[in-house]
């Protein structure tokens, strides 16, 4: 039944909808479990740091873009370099584009996903369009490294477009996610704009408890 959602949730990625199923209006289910580190995770920042910062994102997500230029930079300088915080970003794809991204993201060496991830934010204006996306997310990735063969295998594998898949499908259901960038803080959402201050705010408070 579980892999009849998963098709079901690509091919309504596919066509650009939102399935009904997947978006409840508050979470349900296992919250901690859904939120607990996984294998597929990959970990920006040192791995034992107290504080996780778990970021549901889309490649095509313009706020996921700006919170890649505009607040990480500052979150990594201050919480993340000095082994305060890491961050686990997790895959919420809105389209089919940002789905098969992911998948080129995931593909690469888990020492590569962040570079290859940041390098598809930071290029999105070039690949993100109506038509034509695919030669161009070919044309990006190949300058992030993901080239050719390579390239057509990650978007070839099934095993990674189900997890890819499941893992909106999992953040919807059980944690009430319906937007990106949606922020987990030991387990904490955050609400409202994911700025420098809100950041700041929530971050200094949980330091001051540990």
């Amino acid at each position: 039944m579980r892999k009849i959602w998963i098709l079901a949730l690509v091919a309504l990625i596919f066509a650009g909808a939102q399935p009904a199923a997947a978006q409840p209006a508050s979470p349900g289910g296992n919250v901690a479990g859904a939120l607990a580190p996984t294998k597929d995770d990959r970990v920006f920042g040192k791995p034992d740091a107290p504080i996780t910062i778990i970021e549901y994102a889309s490649l095509t997500c313009s706020h996921c873009a700006n919170f890649a230029t505009e607040v990480l930079p500052k979150l990594k300088e201050k919480w993340i370099d000095s082994g305060k915080a890491k961050l686990i970003v997790r895959d919420f794809p809105l389209d089919e584009a940002a789905l098969r991204a992911a998948m080129v993201a995931r593909c690469a060496p888990p020492e590569r996903f962040y570079a290859v991830f940041d390098g598809f934010l930071q290029a999105q204006s070039g690949w993100v369009v109506e038509r034509g996306w695919q030669a161009k997310l070919k044309g990006v990735a190949a300058l992030l490294g993901v080239k050719g063969p390579q390239f057509d295998g990650c978007l070839a594998d099934k095993k990674l477009e189900d997890q890819v898949a499941q893992s909106r499908l999992t953040a919807a259901t059980q944690l009430g996610v319906n937007s990106t960038p949606t922020f987990f803080i030991n387990g904490k959402k955050l609400e409202g704009a994911p700025t420098v201050e809100a950041f700041e705010k929530l971050l200094s408070g949980l330091a001051e408890k540990s």
